[in-house]
């Protein structure tokens, strides 16, 4: 039998083109497998904040004593890690029997590495005795693989520009793709304060029940707690989400939306969500680890995310000097992401990642020499990501700071070993 490696492997060649939109694949496969699901899903969609909100939700249905499934993706070092059952990464031999399940069932038909992932990962989530699935939405909504599952609820987050070529040039062409996931009838939460007017839109052609931030529910905070109020329900003096940066209350307030939606099959203690929320982690999302110098870690990789982290550094406080280590996809908006981090980044690491589809570390450097405007600025190109922090902590001081974002490939490439944990060089003398 082969091993999960080897099945990956053995996905990566089955099909002509990485990513290929549409359903009717997935779907004969689905209906072979015979897949189906017995408990509440839950679907979240979105351009950003979607792995923190799908975190946020199994946080919370965790401590209220739910038997929780969890299916995000991409993953930062194991593979592993895309599937969650009851809070921990399924074992990589579950997964191996569930890959050669769908080779079996796919027959004739041709997969993607994510669909025929996705549907292995789908298997084990229905047969698996779960109180709760929670589905994280791949690239877009309408034709992502997920969709082929019909949710209880939907959750829609942020909706920026990111994948343009594949999801349209406009936040409401994108928005309508995302809006695919809402299902006639059923309830969905908007997170985003100014949803595209297509979302809006189709849900009422729809006779979707839609949740609006600002309208069906808000929230409220001063710098030591929040609140939110809802339909009927309200929370007041909440502590902030374990979940760093000022973006996650909009996440925070679209789950407390979907809590109360789903509380008639699946109630919750405020107490359960006080703990959960105040216990989420999720690596790499706004992640601050306490060191000399002091480390962040993000996953930010296209401009609405790296707006969003530029704000939170900012909200940091004073550093002498901050490093960045940068890696990214050739085809992201990178005028835009350099506009915001230019002003704040002193020396930049920029990297290789191992795809084909990233921009080199030489040609970042490029970019970055036609755009930068600061005199006492530096770069340096490096061949991986752990190799440009090695840089950049030979050349930090204790009291700066060093950041790691852009892909999840350039997160992912620091954490091969664990969480760094950064000790100043006068210390270890």
């Amino acid at each position: 039998m082969k091993t999960l490696s080897e099945w990956l492997v053995y996905c990566e060649q089955l099909h002509p083109v990485a990513i290929d939109m549409g359903l009717e694949r997935v779907r004969q496969v689905a209906q072979r497998m015979a897949l189906t699901f017995k408990v509440p899903v839950i679907t979240v969609a979105g351009t950003n904040g979607k792995g923190s909100t799908c975190a946020m939700l199994e946080a919370v249905y965790l401590q209220a004593g739910y038997k929780t499934g969890v299916y995000t993706s991409p993953h930062l070092v194991d593979f592993e890690e895309r599937c969650r059952l009851h809070g921990e990464s399924a074992k990589s031999q579950d997964f191996a029997s569930a890959f050669a399940l769908v080779d079996q069932a796919r027959g004739e038909i041709s997969l993607t590495y994510f669909e025929f992932s996705t549907l292995a990962i789908l298997h084990m989530l229905a047969t698996a005795e779960l109180d709760v699935v929670i589905l994280e939405v791949g690239l877009g909504g309408r034709l992502d693989a997920v969709n082929t599952v019909d949710a209880d609820c939907a959750v829609i987050t942020s909706i920026d520009l990111d994948h343009t070529a594949l999801l349209g040039n406009d936040r409401e062409t994108i928005g309508l793709e995302k809006a695919g996931i809402m299902r006639a009838g059923k309830s969905v939460v908007l997170s985003d304060p100014v949803p595209p007017a297509s979302i809006l839109a189709h849900a009422h052609a729809l006779g979707a029940d839609i949740w609006v931030m600002g309208q069906d529910f808000n929230f409220s905070g001063d710098k030591l707690q929040w609140s939110w109020a809802g339909r009927g329900r309200r929370y007041s003096g909440l502590a902030y989400p374990a979940l760093r940066g000022a973006n996650q209350l909009l996440n925070a307030s679209g789950v407390l939306a979907a809590l109360e939606i789903m509380r008639p099959q699946l109630p919750v203690t405020a107490q359960a969500i006080r703990n959960g929320l105040a216990m989420v982690a999720l690596t790499g999302r706004f992640q601050i680890v306490p060191g000399e110098p002091v480390l962040v870690l993000d996953v930010a990789h296209n401009p609405h995310s790296v707006s969003a982290l530029a704000a939170n550094l900012d909200a940091m406080g004073f550093y002498p000097s901050t490093h960045a280590v940068f890696g990214a996809m050739a085809d992201k908006d990178l005028p835009a992401m350099f506009q915001k981090m230019l002003p704040l980044v002193d020396n930049w690491y920029f990297t290789d990642l191992p795809l084909p589809r990233a921009s080199s570390a030489s040609q970042l450097a490029e970019f970055w020499a036609e755009k930068n405007t600061r005199k006492d600025a530096k770069a340096s190109v490096h061949e991986s990501p752990q190799n440009a922090l090695d840089a950049a902590i030979a050349a930090a001081a204790p009291t700066d700071r060093i950041l790691v974002f852009g892909s999840f490939y350039t997160v992912g490439g620091v954490l091969q070993h664990g969480i760094p944990k950064l000790h100043a060089k006068h210390l270890s003398n």
